[in-house]
């Protein structure tokens, strides 16, 4: 198995649900803002932040995850 060269990276991801249009706005380097038009019931604006924020970074999304904020707008994600 292949050892991983770089550390995982941690992003501070503020989301705002019910958006009129999904979007990705990148503050800094690690800070981005996350629109979704998805609703925050049953987990389904987490899989779209997911989902965009792999778009956006060019990653595949099993390499992302929420590490901290599962039910808040803001959330740690972390990119492997």
């Amino acid at each position: 198995r292949p050892r991983r060269l770089l550390q995982p990276m941690k992003l501070s991801v503020t989301v705002k649900t019910n958006a009129r249009k999904n979007a990705v706005e990148k503050i800094d380097d690690t800070t981005y803002r996350v629109l979704v038009t998805a609703s925050p019931i049953e987990g389904k604006a987490n899989k779209a932040v997911i989902g965009l924020m792999a778009s956006h970074l060019g990653v595949a999304q099993s390499r992302l995850s929420i590490q901290r904020g599962h039910g808040v707008p803001r959330k740690i994600v972390i990119v492997e």
